[in-house]
């Protein structure tokens, strides 16, 4: 079985120089622009909301905190699939989305460099869709209400995520940031840590991390990615770590047992009881 040591010793990463030069104008452009549709979209949203009759407070507290744990499934998710999938060579995708996760494996301080744009332009690009949809949804019924402001509120915190993110990585936060890191209400460091820890293939959920350890417990991610290979014959994390670190990497998680179906197997094999036959010490009569 490969040890981490060996894994480590066959990583082969990206230049760090070279990701962060692949940031351009152009993306830079098309990330303001994004910025500017995204807080129009969920501006009109919040006036759609306000003072309609189906709305009420406990209605839109649910949906702040359902959408803030979806956002944490999906940037999960979108955090897994820019970790594993694709290359940073792609048209369109490998310069927009696909570096900022190679360069941040290589050089996990350089968001901290990064100004607002940068940090937040990608999230609030992927979010439009989503936007563009809360916004036109009709608003007839307390349920329908419901819907259109539990993808707002989703949305709302996938925009934050990375600046969640950034300051996970930042030396010094401010003071209201630390505190709310300490108590777990966003991405704690330590925490963050763990999926930093080659070769990245854990804890992927950056928005608050709440989702990391039911998704490991039933290793969802190890599952997609061995479906996928075996639909596509695609390697995960070929472009991340290199092709000889990634194919090791995948033999050793397709042969491992999910932690929840350990835990039940042990917990199966406590209750079963001792069929081993007792041996009477009283004499016969």
């Amino acid at each position: 079985m490969t040890t981490k040591n060996e894994l480590k010793n066959h990583l082969r990463q990206q230049d760090a120089t070279a990701l962060a030069q692949g940031y351009s104008p152009a993306i830079r452009a098309m990330e303001i622009a994004s910025i500017v549709s995204f807080v129009g979209l969920e501006s009109a949203l919040v006036w759609r909301l306000w003072g309609n009759p189906h709305t009420s407070p406990w209605l839109l507290l649910s949906a702040l905190l359902l959408g803030y744990l979806a956002a944490d499934f999906v940037s999960g998710f979108v955090h897994w699939m820019g970790d594993t999938w694709g290359s940073t060579d792609m048209p369109v995708l490998g310069k927009a989305f696909i570096r900022p996760f190679r360069e941040h494996h290589v050089d996990e301080k350089a968001i901290t460099r990064h100004d607002f744009v940068e940090t937040n332009g990608n999230n609030c690009l992927v979010s439009l869709p989503v936007a563009i949809l809360a916004v036109l949804l009709p608003h007839a019924s307390s349920g329908q209400v419901f819907v259109s402001a539990f993808l707002g509120a989703m949305i709302f915190w996938v925009m934050a995520t990375n600046q969640f993110h950034k300051w996970s990585h930042m030396d010094h936060p401010p003071a209201l940031i630390g505190f709310l890191q300490r108590v777990h209400l966003i991405l704690p460091p330590d925490h963050h840590r763990i999926h930093h820890t080659a070769p990245f293939n854990k804890y992927y959920c950056i928005t608050v991390g709440w989702m990391n350890k039911p998704l490991m417990m039933i290793a969802f991610f190890p599952t997609l990615e061995r479906l996928i290979t075996l639909v596509t014959g695609l390697i995960p994390r070929k472009d991340d770590i290199g092709t000889e670190a990634a194919l090791e990497l995948f033999e050793a998680t397709s042969t491992a047992t999910p932690p929840v179906v350990q835990a039940a197997k042990e917990l199966l094999e406590e209750a079963t009881p001792d069929e081993t036959p007792s041996v009477s010490s009283a004499r016969p009569s």
